[in-house]
């Protein structure tokens, strides 16, 4: 019994110092999307579904939550925005060159229709993340649009 009491305090105090050291926030000043939303042409419609349900995750600014400050949900969510941003970041768009921003509406394209996107892990904690068809379909054709400039 005394090797699982030394263990919990070695984990409680483990967890006590993770909240000390925490990674750095995604947070960016101005509009850090405006050189994509200038490119794209979203509706009023589309911009309010990509703010509400991609940018958290694929731009360089998040809307943290509360519990992100509380280690090791500090961690998680900034391993999922680093693995987000690794694959799409909307506000990094201008160094994109043609053939990537065409094939990255395609896979936004994919994406949403398997419903692959928004990640379920998000939309649990951000309810209003949780696309509709009709919201599925309102950024299937912007996406289909934009790309018709590529």
């Amino acid at each position: 019994m005394k090797i699982v009491k030394k263990i919990a305090i070695a984990l409680l105090v483990v967890l006590i110092g993770m909240q000390f050291y925490r990674p750095e926030k995604n947070t960016a000043d101005g509009d850090y999307v405006a050189t994509f939303e200038a490119e794209t042409q979203p509706s009023a419609e589309v911009k309010q579904i990509l703010k509400t349900a991609c940018y958290d995750c694929h731009s360089a600014n998040t809307e943290y939550p509360w519990y992100n400050n509380i280690a090791p949900v500090s961690y998680w969510l900034a391993d999922h925005i680093e693995d987000g941003k690794k694959h799409l970041d909307f506000s990094d768009w201008a160094n994109y060159d043609t053939k990537k921003k065409d094939h990255k509406l395609e896979e936004v394209i994919e994406e949403v229709k398997e419903g692959k996107m928004p990640l379920n892990e998000y939309t649990w904690t951000h309810g209003d993340a949780k696309l509709s068809d009709e919201q599925i379909s309102a950024l299937v054709a912007w996406a289909d649009a934009a790309r018709a400039n590529y």
